[in-house]
């Protein structure tokens, strides 16, 4: 099936529609239309790290965490998995006549926004800061949500074409919060900003992938909203970029536009304005008025069938009205075997080691298998504290789907040394609220953390937030109750905990679970080892215990900068890049973008880069492993260009990739830099050559001062 023969299928079916039945097909819940043998179809259902909100799934860690990975094929590996189990419980649902919401194979994923700001509380649901980097990702992700990475195959069977699921890039365009003032709020962005920063991942989904939707966003993008946008959605999505599949609103966003962007007085003209500029989809309730718009607006037939047809393109591709080699995916590949396992390699390699003094990580480094300190004294005890130790809601972010088993921190490490070391648990404190039980005095659960570090060998202390503290409007537990964070410290009970432990003074490692960064400046004076562990996935406390325990290495990197305060960042709602993330960033971070240690340290040697006719270039490194272990790591290639003024402040990422060296091994890496590495764009969002040479700089973090005095490495440097 492609892409022609499913349009001539839908003009076909769409035509024997009344206008009445073609409006109906407009709504995320369209009705089922018995005499053309047209199902219910509910257009909404969600996988951003796992099919979510329909009952048990494989739970991967959380789309920052899969940011963290750097890796593009475990992201096209994750994407087929997830595709896979929607389709699986999709034949269910049908097969039960059960055409509710969540069960369809129509995915609002991935969420390809910037995440520019660490406020914003839904900048857990992106794959971090950089557009490269989110690029990268988000194509593969797709393609693998699409089936396009099952190379035409299914079960062994032919494919024929047909899509595995449809997948959405969202929230387009322009849109990283504040939360709060969504539903009105005008982001704007200048032309440079919105072609180098805010368009990239876009159109990468549009043009490179073949994304089937795209989500508008709820607010305005320089005085227009994004479900009705004359540049964004006409001119450049349809038409620089030549997107052919169906556009959906964010939920509720086309009733903004009369009850608080106010560009229009009414249901019926929001209506009318959504639909001609190519809204073809409605997450809300505002098209149930399309009749009334047609029969008393300027609201033509054509436009509703345009919408129609797109709409029902999709769900030919689909395959929902044929007899496809989808419909015999076995329910069993829900939280299969095969997909826990592909969970926790996405563990391992998302974790990020921020600190290790004294090589204290891991804990157990010889045959003996026995924790030890650095001093070679046995660990025999334990102390587990913290909110977020035995917290199954850390483990999982937002938009999630049901961990048929869930393993906490304290799990795993329960299951790992319980039975030889003496692991004794203290929750600390309540996450946000200053005490655990209602009637007793602040902070009634220190001293039972006190007591059990004093009476252990080692603290491991897990601290951070879920997504009731960060998340979208209406997640509760913050300042705002919106879902934005009001600043980067942690809630001021897990600050006065951090405090009482670490005065107890015994060797400390944190375990931060957040979606976001945080103020971790006390942390990293008083703690001999950190690691961020994201929200982890379902069984992902299990994991993180193999981590600490050094039965695997964490490999992940930062895709986002850890500030040290906002003190220099720019209002919250001013959408200027200066000041934000590491290309524009004006202060030393605490831990950068791109950075990451890991047990054992690759080098680099022979770097050389040749430019290629089609404007790339091809880098070839020496990756050596001195170390007795192999060691897992992220080759990472930034561009600075030359001889021009709309550079960015500090080197951007160019391309990136993982890289496995075996103990006392030697590897030769060949990358390819793309030709946009070589481009900068101007005031006037044109992106041109700059013409006065490019430095290149590889290595395993960014070719910043701060990277190389944490890890003790210069990245390498050549022209071009």
């Amino acid at each position: 099936m492609n892409r022609e023969e499913a349009k001539r299928r839908a003009e076909e079916l769409v035509g024997q529609m009344t206008v009445e039945e073609m409006a109906s097909q407009l709504r995320f819940d369209a009705p089922a239309i018995e005499r053309l043998g047209i199902p219910a179809y509910n257009w909404w259902n969600e996988g951003l790290h796992g099919v979510a909100r329909s009952g048990t799934a494989t739970v991967f860690p959380q789309a920052i965490g899969l940011g963290a990975t750097f890796d593009v094929s475990l992201l096209g590996e994750i994407g087929t998995a997830v595709g896979l189990e929607a389709r699986a419980k999709y034949n269910e649902a049908s097969r039960q006549d059960d055409r509710d919401i969540y069960k369809g194979i129509t995915l609002w994923s991935p969420n390809v926004n910037l995440f520019r700001d660490p406020r914003w509380g839904r900048g857990q649901e992106t794959y971090g800061e950089d557009p490269e980097l989110i690029s990268r990702l988000g194509v593969s992700f797709i393609e693998g949500l699409q089936g396009q990475k099952l190379g035409g195959t299914c079960e062994g069977e032919d494919t024929d074409g047909y899509m595995l699921v449809s997948a959405c890039a969202k929230h387009f365009a322009v849109h990283s919060g504040p939360e709060a003032i969504r539903h009105e709020f005008d982001a704007k962005a200048s032309l440079k900003d919105l072609w180098e920063t805010y368009l990239p991942a876009f159109e990468a989904c549009v043009k490179e992938a073949g994304v089937e939707a795209v989500m508008g966003a709820y607010n305005r993008t320089n005085g227009e909203p994004c479900c009705a946008h004359t540049s964004l959605m006409e001119d450049i999505l349809r038409g620089q970029w030549g997107f052919e599949g169906h556009y959906v609103s964010d939920c509720w966003a086309i009733r903004d536009f009369h009850e608080h962007h106010r560009v229009t007085g009414s249901s019926e003209e929001s209506a009318v304005l959504a639909l001609k500029k190519g809204c073809d989809l409605n997450c809300g309730c505002t098209y149930r008025d399309i009749m009334s718009a047609y029969r008393e607006w300027d609201l033509p037939e054509e436009v509703i069938r345009r919408s129609a047809v797109r709409l029902f393109t999709t769900r030919f591709l689909l395959g929902m009205f044929d007899e496809t080699a989808y419909d015999r995916i076995p329910f069993d590949v829900v939280d299969c075997a095969a997909h826990r396992a592909l969970a926790s390699r996405a563990v391992r390699e998302s974790v990020v080691l921020l600190k290790n003094r004294g090589g204290i990580l891991p804990l157990i480094r010889d045959d003996s298998g026995k924790p030890t300190l650095p001093d070679g004294s046995e660990i025999k005890s334990i102390a587990v504290i913290g909110p977020n130790a035995n917290d199954k809601n850390a483990l999982i972010g937002n938009y999630h789907g049901t961990p048929q088993r869930s393993v906490t921190i304290l799990d795993g490490l329960d299951a790992r040394l319980g039975d030889e070391i003496r692991i004794r648990y203290a929750s600390g404190c309540h996450k946000f609220l200053d005490r655990e039980e209602p009637l007793a005095d602040k902070d009634d659960r220190i001293a039972e953390a006190i007591t059990a570090a004093e009476h252990s060998d080692l603290v491991i202390l897990v601290l951070g937030l879920d997504e009731s503290l960060e998340g979208e409007e209406g997640d509760t537990g913050n300042a705002y109750a919106s879902g934005d964070k009001e600043d980067l410290l942690l809630p001021a009970s897990q600050r006065r905990l951090l405090q009482a432990v670490a005065s107890v003074e015994k060797p400390l490692i944190i375990l931060n679970m957040t979606g976001s960064a945080v103020d971790l400046g006390y942390a990293d004076s008083h703690a001999q080892a950190i690691l961020q562990c994201w929200y982890p996935g379902g069984r992902g406390g299990s994991d993180i215990a193999k981590i600490l325990l050094g039965e695997e290495a964490p490999s992940g990197k930062l895709p986002v900068t850890f500030y040290r305060s906002l003190k220099t960042l720019p209002a919250f709602a001013d959408y200027g890049m200066k000041g934000r993330t590491y290309r524009y960033i004006e202060e030393t971070p605490l831990y950068p973008f791109g950075y990451g240690l890991t047990y054992g340290q690759l080098t680099l040697s022979d770097v050389s880069a040749l430019r290629l006719k089609d404007g790339s270039a091809r880098m070839c490194v020496t990756v050596s492993n001195a170390g007795q272990r192999e060691v897992s790591d992220v080759l990472q290639i930034y561009a600075e260009n030359r001889g021009t003024e709309f550079e960015t402040p500090h080197p951007h990422l160019a391309a990136f990739s993982r890289v496995t060296v075996g103990p006392g091994e030697t590897q030769k890496v060949e990358i390819e830099v793309p030709e946009r590495a070589f481009t900068v764009v101007d005031l006037a969002g044109r992106r041109v050559h700059a013409g006065g040479g490019t430095r290149l700089f590889a290595g395993f973090g960014q070719p910043d001062t701060r990277t190389e005095e944490l890890t003790g490495q210069e990245c390498a440097v050549c022209e071009i």
